[in-house]
């Protein structure tokens, strides 16, 4: 049931939310009001070059046990709450976020060192705080990006969190209808690893092994909902381990063994066999559509036999996603070249000046 939408302007063009609040309101029934939320792109330009984290915590107490650990570990540069408007929703976590140097030597010096990697020692430490503190949870870690979600319907999450006030170069947006998995704040969409923010309609039926598989590498996957998986996949497959964002898809969604032995040329076919073996564990089972934004752009994929929908529009400088053809009308009346790709077929968009396009992909190339 859920609903998905995804706004893109190739060149950079900063705007606020308004837009995707539009498209995804119109999904308002795809979701039972148990969760919705947004993921923004380019909206901290002032602190760029810092990791923001967006943490939740059930009180003050908990918070400044988060905070406390956070000065064990990174360089605070800015602390703050995250604007909210109560009246809207007054029974919500306490919210704030902290822009932030990683600090492996203590918090009085900067990270350093050849062999230290900002990225990996941001997710230990993420994930450091969403097993061991109760009650406290990072919803978004990237740079230049924020994650705002929760509890409530689409048009409640947006005023809540005064999106408005916020100007991006992409957008993500969610409806929630949790089935299998509880509604709760942190359980809400997008779900966030560095720069990677996903949202994902359907059921992960593989979650068990995926997470299995996961958690051997060091990923801790605690929010009770088996969306959480994609993102780390997504993280595990591309800034781990260096595939592309095509290859990644033909992990996640692969072709069947039918499909992939039509394949005539034999290099190709046997990359693919390749993927398959590989990375067997983390392929995705089940009916889902999923919509990812990173920092190079934004792509969609669904399973292999689509049981979950997903739509892609363009216009002069953007793209436009959503799981309904009404919502692309939504954000850009004048929407060109609506398609609908077909069972497992990923649509990227990446930032690539004035004359990048959305590339679809094909099984056979």
């Amino acid at each position: 049931m859920c609903g998905i939408s995804g706004l893109i302007s190739r060149r950079k063009v900063r705007e606020n939310g308004a837009r995707i609040k539009r498209s995804i309101v119109l999904q308002t029934e795809r979701g039972n009001g148990l969760g919705a939320g947004y993921a923004a792109y380019g909206i901290y330009p002032q602190y760029k070059e810092l990791y923001a984290l967006h943490v939740m915590a059930i009180n003050n107490s908990v918070m400044e046990e988060v905070s406390s650990f956070l000065r064990q570990h990174f360089y605070l540069h800015q602390v703050e709450d995250i604007p909210v408007q109560d009246k809207v929703i007054d029974d919500h976590p306490v919210l704030q976020r902290f822009f932030v140097e990683p600090a492996p030597n203590g918090s009085t010096a900067s990270a350093s060192g050849a062999n230290f990697n900002e990225d990996d020692f941001t997710i230990e430490k993420v994930m450091q705080i969403n097993v061991g503190i109760e009650g406290a949870y990072v919803s978004s870690s990237g740079k230049n990006l924020g994650v705002f979600k929760g509890v409530g319907t689409p048009e409640d999450i947006y005023d809540f969190f005064r999106l408005d006030e916020y100007e991006g170069y992409a957008w993500l947006a969610h409806n929630r209808f949790p089935t299998n998995t509880p509604g709760w704040w942190g359980g809400a969409h997008p779900f966030n690893l560095l720069g990677w923010s996903i949202v994902h309609n359907g059921e992960i039926s593989s979650y068990g092994i995926n997470k299995r598989y996961l958690e051997t590498y060091g990923y801790s996957c605690n929010m009770k909902t088996d969306s959480e998986v994609v993102a780390y996949l997504l993280d595990w497959l591309i800034r781990k381990h260096g595939l592309s964002i095509y290859d990644s898809t033909l992990v996640l969604a692969p072709p069947y063994w039918s499909t992939t032995d039509r394949i005539e040329d034999e290099k190709m076919r046997s990359r693919q066999v390749a993927l398959k073996v590989i990375y067997e564990s983390a392929m995705l089972n089940g009916p889902f559509a999923i919509l990812a934004g990173f920092d190079e752009g934004m792509f969609s994929i669904t399973d292999n036999t689509k049981l979950r929908p997903m739509t892609v529009g363009e216009t002069e400088g953007y793209n436009y996603f959503s799981s309904e053809i009404a919502s692309l009308y939504e954000m850009e009346e004048n929407c060109e070249n609506v398609y609908t790709p077909r069972a497992g077929q990923p649509c990227i968009v990446v930032y690539e000046g004035d004359e990048s396009r959305l590339e679809v992909g094909s099984l056979n190339s």
